[in-house]
């Protein structure tokens, strides 16, 4: 059967014991593995991922979403990452004997039960779109959340599945297939959020920057720190040592160096390798040149 990986973002990132019940939602499905939960209180997001054949892993995430209804509200809802919903977006990534067919498939039978059966208001982005030009959550996030419903109610945006009328306590969501991505956080030594905005755009593909990056910039209150929070869409020329360094350079120019960088989720271990080799100046590094790989 084929493997499928999906990574709910959900609007709650600082209460621990919600976030628990919420994953174990996730996890509890039958045939359903979770491998991570990562939670920031300044983003007030936590993203969760689970891998399992595509009617598992769908049954999980209708679990999650029943345990986000019973437990969340938006409209007390502040945080540093754009949002547009308690779950925000749910993506279907193919694994191991999966295509992208079998993870659109499973996003639109998804959505169906999660608009319909919930009544979510449900978009479909990325390769499960039925609309033209949906291809990342940013294309519905943008102009934020109260734009997004003005436009629902104004009948100019009609959602894919659930109703017209959006509830401001649940929000919508947004569910898709895609390829991987690995999200990479990178915060600065200054409080300035001009500055991390600067360095997102100078280096997001949309605006001339490096191939396969989306970035905003954002101020994180608890640290004091802003932060430049990426998207690495693969497959791409980039690595991750080459995103940081640009990072660095761009920050640099503006007199800020960076504090430190943060991995959200998980990451395909070719990415890791590929950094390292760029930042070792190898022409390539190899799993078999692992010494834990090759005792296994």
């Amino acid at each position: 059967m084929p493997l499928l990986e999906a990574v709910p973002n959900v609007s709650e990132g600082r209460d621990p014991a919600l976030v628990q019940r919420l994953a174990a939602a996730l996890g509890g499905a039958a045939g359903v593995r979770l491998l991570d939960v990562s939670s920031d209180p300044d983003h007030h997001r936590s993203v969760l991922t689970a891998v399992g054949e595509p009617a598992a892993l769908e049954q999980g995430v209708v679990d999650l979403y029943r345990v986000a209804l019973a437990g969340l509200d938006l409209r007390g809802h502040a945080g540093a990452h754009p949002r547009v919903g308690i779950v925000d977006v749910v993506p279907l990534v193919p694994l191991a004997g999966a295509s992208m067919a079998d993870a659109v498939a499973a996003a639109r039978r998804l959505a169906q039960t999660v608009g319909d059966e919930l009544g979510v208001p449900v978009f479909l982005y990325a390769e499960a779109a039925r609309v033209e030009g949906r291809t990342t959550p940013a294309a519905l996030r943008r102009g934020g959340f109260q734009a997004l419903v003005d436009a629902v109610h104004a009948g100019e945006l009609r959602p894919d599945h659930g109703p017209a009328r959006v509830d401001p306590r649940v929000g919508v969501t947004l569910i898709g297939a895609r390829g991987f991505l690995v999200a990479w956080n990178v915060r600065l030594a200054t409080g300035d959020v001009g500055v991390a905005r600067a360095v997102a755009k100078a280096i997001r593909e949309r605006d001339g920057g490096l191939p396969g990056v989306q970035a905003l910039g954002l101020y994180l209150e608890s640290r004091r720190r802003a932060q430049v929070s990426v998207n690495l869409l693969l497959p791409s020329p980039t690595t991750l040592s080459t995103l940081v360094d640009r990072i660095r350079d761009e920050a640099g120019g503006r007199g800020v160096e960076i504090e430190s960088s943060e991995l959200v989720g998980l990451v395909p271990e070719d990415v890791v390798l590929r950094a390292a080799a760029a930042a070792l100046r190898l022409p390539v590094l190899l799993p078999d040149r692992i010494l834990e790989r090759r005792l296994r």
